[in-house]
Formats: structure tokens, C-alpha cells, sequence
């Protein structure tokens, strides 16, 4: 088949204009996450961590991911840095809940809508976020609080309860604090005699509850952690001062993470109240719904149960974190 010159020159012109054009004008651009964790510090982090990662390649948005070693600085540097390279959405979960302010108002002025996961920020102008997904954290202190409550009510005498917390400023940390207490406050029976930071981790767990028992010893009824890894770790302490978790202390943690409940199979921990860290999937729809210009409610709040020792073992294989 022969070809005139002006239709060679057309196909020519084309031929080369095409090799002018980036491969995008070809293709739909992907869209781009900024996501600034907090850190590793527990088995709920590192499954929250995967849930994100895996999403949002099934989802096919470029993800670009920052671990801030629990470090605020590092957060606010990594969204500086999104906000430079002009990503779609910035996400990430607040080490602590304050001092959030002159980072959200440069996002905001560049344009690049923020999703919070995982744990709020403490600030007057909710219009410096689109939405916050995750858990009620008020809400699983109040059942750990309800589990303890009806658990022992017919205990005479005092119920001394000793509390590891959360890392100091961060949304959990305040909010389970506060829900629990809520909750004992009815009774004057149960009484918080010590309370002190774990940081979420199980060596700090340990470490805090050695200092605990030297303390106070025998007179600790109850241990009340706001994560499970500081429970575990607080399960070695008190195994090493001769005591049994579980029956000398009865432990109520936070999270639902396997390690909880293989310690609960195991007989040493009473119970886990759920805190879901796969939020991958829920993150990564609301990605593509604010693109799109869909319009999202300002709380989206994850579903959870509470799991005491009795189920444990036949809810077990059912765990995916």
C-alpha cells in the first residue's frame, strides 16, 4: 500500500509529536498520598503501617511514606515536605494532639486537603482537616472500665488500680485515661494509686511496672495499660516479682493485637478491649472520594468488641493483626 507525501508528512508530524509528549498525557496521573506515621512502637503500629502500605497499592495510589520515630518534628518535616512536592492528600496519625496549627494552615494554603487516622489534633479551625477516621478512644476506656466494674462489684474493701499510659499528649492517651475513669468514678471502691507514662511500648510497660510493684507490691489489685504491648511488658515484670498476671493482678489492656491474645490463651491477661489498626482500605476510599469532590463526614468511627480471656482462644484464629 502506497502512502502520498502529504499523508506521509501527517504521519510524520504525529509520529513525532508523540515522542514530545510525557507518557502521562497518555495515561490517567496517579494519585498521590503523603502518609506521616508516628513511629514502630507496637504490633498495632506495624499492622496499622502494613494495612496502609498494602491498600494503597491494591488501590493504585502512589503512596509516599514517612516514619516519624515518635518524634513530632519529624511529622511536621515530612508534611512540609509533601506539601513541597505538591502531593494529592497528606495523611497521618499525631504523635501527640497539640501544636498542629501552622503546619495544617500551610497544607490548607497549598491547596492539599489532610485526612487525620488513627488519633486527632487539639485545634479550634476544624476546617485545617478534612475528616478523622479511627476509634472511639473515650469510648474503650469507658469498657474497660464497665469489664473492670462489673467484674469485681461484689469485692469488698478498696480495688487499687495501677495505670500505664499512653504516650504524654497523645489522643489516646487522654482519652482512654478519661473514659476509664468515667466509668470508676461511680464506685469509691476503685481507686487509681499510681499513674505513669509507658509510652506504648513494651520494655517502657516492663520497666514502669517494676517501679510500680516495688512500690506498692502486694496492695496492686488491678493493672489498667493503654496498649497491649505495655500489658506484655508489664506481664514479665510481674511474673519476675513472683507474682501471677492475670490472678494476683488481674491486667486490662487496650488494642486486641495477637500477642494479647495469645498472653490471654496463655491465662495472663483478663481482657483486650479491640482498637482496629487497619485502616488502610477505609483511608484509601476516602482518598479517591475527596478527589472526586465527594463531600465526607467530619468522624469517621471504626467498629471494635472487647475480648475477656474466656473467648480468646476460639476468636484467635479469626485475628488478622
Amino acid at each position: 500500500m502506497t502512502m502520498n507525501r502529504r499523508t506521509l508528512n501527517i504521519a510524520l508530524a504525529a509520529a513525532s509529536l508523540g515522542s514530545l509528549l510525557p507518557a502521562s498525557a497518555f495515561a490517567q496521573k496517579k494519585l498521590v498520598l503523603g502518609f506521616a506515621q508516628v513511629g514502630a512502637e507496637s504490633e498495632w503500629r506495624t499492622a496499622n503501617t502494613e494495612s496502609i502500605k498494602s491498600s494503597a497499592k491494591e488501590a493504585g495510589i502512589e503512596l509516599k511514606f514517612s516514619d516519624a520515630q515518635q518524634k513530632q518534628e519529624n511529622q511536621i518535616k515530612a508534611i512540609r515536605s509533601y506539601i513541597a512536592q505538591k502531593v494529592d492528600v497528606i495523611a497521618f496519625s499525631p504523635v501527640v494532639e497539640s501544636g498542629w496549627e501552622t503546619v495544617l494552615r500551610e497544607a490548607k494554603a497549598a491547596k492539599i486537603p489532610v485526612v487525620l487516622t488513627d488519633r486527632s489534633v487539639n485545634t479550634k479551625d476544624d476546617t485545617l482537616y478534612v475528616t478523622f477516621m479511627g476509634s472511639d478512644f473515650v469510648e474503650e476506656g469507658r469498657k474497660a472500665g464497665r469489664w473492670l466494674t462489673e467484674k469485681m462489684k461484689d469485692q469488698k474493701g478498696e480495688v487499687n488500680i495501677v495505670e500505664l499510659q499512653g504516650t504524654v499528649g497523645s489522643a489516646p492517651a487522654i482519652d482512654r485515661k478519661k473514659g476509664f475513669e468515667e466509668i470508676i468514678k461511680a464506685d469509691p471502691k476503685f481507686k487509681i494509686i499510681r499513674s505513669q507514662t509507658g509510652d506504648f511500648t513494651r520494655a517502657k510497660g516492663k520497666e514502669v511496672m517494676e517501679a510500680f510493684l516495688k512500690a506498692d507490691g502486694k496492695k496492686i489489685n488491678v493493672l489498667f495499660a493503654h496498649n497491649d504491648d505495655m500489658a506484655i511488658g508489664a506481664i514479665q515484670a510481674i511474673e519476675e516479682a513472683g507474682l501471677k498476671p492475670a490472678k494476683d493482678i488481674t491486667i486490662i489492656s487496650i488494642d486486641g493485637v495477637k500477642g494479647a491474645f495469645e498472653a490471654m490463651i496463655a491465662g495472663k491477661l483478663n481482657v483486650s478491649v479491640e482498637c482496629s489498626p487497619l485502616l488502610g482500605p477505609q483511608l484509601m476510599s476516602a482518598v479517591k472520594d475527596i478527589k472526586a469532590g465527594k463531600a465526607l463526614p467530619k468522624r469517621i468511627v471504626t467498629e471494635e468488641g472487647i475480648f475477656p480471656m474466656e473467648v480468646a482462644a476460639k476468636e484467635f484464629p479469626n485475628r488478622k493483626y
